[in-house]
């Protein structure tokens, strides 16, 4: 079947990350065709927007895209691209699995978590302003239907992987009524799924409870700014961001799949960035494309590869990016 997927290469070392992605897709045979567009910096200097309309049309019309990592400026500049691309699209699930792979060194064994975040409302709805010099006003905005729907693609992808618990993590005791709104709404879903095991827990006491033993959670449902928080508190626990992949995804099979590491600046266009988390994220993207042998065939490479130490410096190795692509595209090739 002859796809087209947006490609959004990003910055730093975003392009060279993406282009060994790509060439490991390409191993498998999945050669789709790619409509690349820049966003971000790169993007207001050629189309004077941070996110191009043919950038957005592009994922509309293919329903898919690869991204890599973009810039976003600390406290000035231009607002989040990544938070922009997901309001634009309407990409509601923020899906983050985290689990252990061999030989990458992490200060846990035994992690198998998925983190299900909100991605549209909450702080994140970029309501904000000064009320008086000195006083900042940042509108807090949680619905019953982001929170509903939210918790049921929880749920649903809980039943689909044969997970067995939820949990809700919320701050409903202090926040009575925005995470109290959440959490029933949780609640309200849950009862529809008693297949499935669900509680909640108070955000701060589930950061403890990660740190102290994450082989004892499975599913985590939380609005947007828990869940970015604790999204990279886990990736923490097998190996950090460079190790760990993300999926945006919408209504209408629209997804998203990015790398959500920074972009490195001081280390762009050396050869020594590590590209697995962006492949980690194509491989969500090929079995949400229902390529699931593809999917597996990458999975297994990838493993063998990490056995043999042939690892870019970020885990202790020394292989460029290039050269760890051509390592995996080999055992794909042979195998």
């Amino acid at each position: 079947m002859a796809r087209t997927i947006t490609l959004i290469p990003g910055d730093g070392i975003g392009p060279e990350v993406t282009a060994a992605v790509v060439r490991i897709l390409a191993a498998t045979g999945f050669t789709p065709t790619w409509e690349s567009f820049p966003a971000g910096a790169e993007a207001v200097t050629t189309h004077g927007t941070t996110l191009p309309q043919e950038l957005l049309d592009s994922v509309i019309r293919n329903k898919t895209a690869l991204k890599g990592p973009i810039t976003t400026p600390i406290g000035k500049g231009f607002t989040s691209v990544n938070v922009g691309l997901r309001k634009a699209l309407d990409l509601y699930a923020n899906l983050r699995p985290v689990w252990n792979l061999p030989s990458v060194p992490s200060r846990y064994t035994g992690v198998d978590l998925v983190i299900v975040r909100e991605n549209t409302e909450d702080l994140y709805a970029d309501l904000e302003h000064v009320v008086v010099p000195g006083v900042v006003e940042s509108l807090k905005i949680i619905t019953a239907a982001a929170s509903e729907r939210i918790a049921e693609f929880a749920f649903e992808h809980a039943r689909r992987h044969s997970r067995t618990r939820v949990t809700v993590v919320h701050k409903a005791n202090i926040m009575k009524l925005g995470d109290g709104l959440f959490l029933e709404s949780a609640r309200k879903v849950a009862a529809r799924y008693p297949d499935i095991t669900f509680d909640d827990r108070i955000v701060d006491a589930a950061c403890m409870h990660l740190v102290m033993h994450p082989e004892k959670l499975d599913v985590l449902l939380l609005p947007n700014l828990y869940g970015d928080i604790v999204s990279d508190l886990c990736a923490g626990l097998v190996g950090g961001l460079g190790v760990v992949p993300a999926a945006n995804l919408g209504t209408g099979g629209v997804g998203v799949f990015e790398a959500v590491h920074g972009t490195a600046p001081d280390i762009a266009g050396q050869n020594v960035a590590n590209p697995m988390a962006l492949l980690l994220s194509a491989v969500l993207m090929l079995q949400h494309l229902k390529e699931d042998a593809r999917a597996a065939r990458i999975m297994t490479a990838l493993r063998d590869v990490l056995a043999s130490g042939h690892v870019t410096r970020d885990l202790g190795g020394m292989a460029s990016t290039s050269s760890f692509a051509d390592a995996l595209c080999r055992v794909i090739e042979q195998g």
